[in-house]
């Protein structure tokens, strides 16, 4: 098929990847310019310097609404759009352009963490499975119908950098897959039940502050979820910043106030967690490594000296 591909960061690179691998003849690539931003210059991987090192037209925009654009894709008649991790709307007569439509690749398992950063929030809300997703693009944002959607399990001990290297190894057989569906003539793809959709932001500094408030259970997912490369789940000590790097649901149970620095428990030092933890029914967060405003990690044993004080979420 005659393709032409929106895509950004190692999503996208992995998609091209696998355009250029399955024979599809890719008549240009539409990518966003290099970001500074913390998250954009995590799994990186360049779209356009892939294209360009097999020949493929590469056009740089952060909005594809431009006559330029529209003309160029006019010119290359594509059979389809494929698009993975593209950041902003891409408008119907674009979307709508090509005979097949666009197919959006998604690394969520749709109609479920439609939007942004799915599997960090997936991996915080305790899901049991992530994938990735392939459907149609419509009006909706990832609303359209399900072409092809492949499904990896969460271990308990998962990362959110883990779930990454799962589900993007998905990216190339899905997008192989659909293609395959839509060059057949195939039509009846499944409707997403929009009564179980959800909708997410992007991941931003505020989403990394610790809440003590919360259980210790949402708050151990937080922090493999903030797994390096992404920036750690952070905390106050004393007024300052203090990262964590690793943490369990400790064994025992601990009553009091939360954010209350109160025992050593195995490897770890347990801070007292959950809105309801002067009731003693709550497992604490043994938080067991910890990285300081300086910059130094070290065993949150040796950090944490004495038992006693409060940890933050402000200075």
């Amino acid at each position: 098929m005659r393709v032409v591909m929106f895509g950004y960061q190692t999503w996208g690179h992995r998609t091209l990847r696998a355009l250029l691998d399955a024979g599809h003849d890719v008549v240009t690539v539409v990518t966003h310019p290099r970001s500074e931003h913390a998250y954009e210059k995590i799994w990186s991987d360049s779209v356009a310097d892939l294209a360009e090192e097999n020949g493929v037209p590469v056009l740089i925009r952060s909005r594809p609404d431009d006559e330029e654009l529209l003309a160029r894709l006019k010119e290359v008649d594509p059979d389809i759009i494929v698009a993975n991790n593209w950041r902003t709307w891409i408008p119907p007569h674009i979307y709508g352009l090509p005979r097949h439509g666009t197919l959006n690749v998604h690394d969520s398992l749709l109609p479920k963490y439609a939007g942004f950063s799915p599997l960090i929030w997936a991996l915080i809300n305790g899901e049991r499975e992530v994938g990735v997703t392939a459907h149609l693009m419509d009006a909706e944002l990832d609303a359209g119908d399900i072409v092809v959607q492949r499904a990896v399990e969460v271990g308990p001990a998962d990362t959110a950098t883990d779930l990454f290297h799962k589900t993007v190894d998905l990216i190339a057989p899905v997008v192989t897959d659909a293609l395959e569906l839509i060059a057949s003539g195939r039509t009846d793809f499944t409707a997403q039940d929009r009564s179980l959709a959800t909708f997410f932001h992007k991941r931003a500094e505020e989403d990394i502050r610790v809440d003590w408030n919360w259980p210790a259970e949402d708050l151990e997912r937080l922090v493999r979820a903030q797994s390096a490369p992404y920036p750690s789940a952070f905390t106050h000590h004393r007024g300052k910043r203090l990262e964590i790097v690793t943490a369990v649901v400790s064994e025992g149970r601990y009553g009091g106030t939360p954010g209350r620095i109160f025992y050593r428990e195995g490897d770890g030092v347990v801070i007292v967690a959950g809105a309801d933890a002067r009731t003693g029914r709550n497992r604490g967060l043994a938080i067991t490594r910890v990285r300081t405003e300086e910059g130094e990690e070290m065993p949150a044993t040796e950090y944490f000296t004495s038992m006693g004080g409060y940890l933050t979420g402000r200075p």
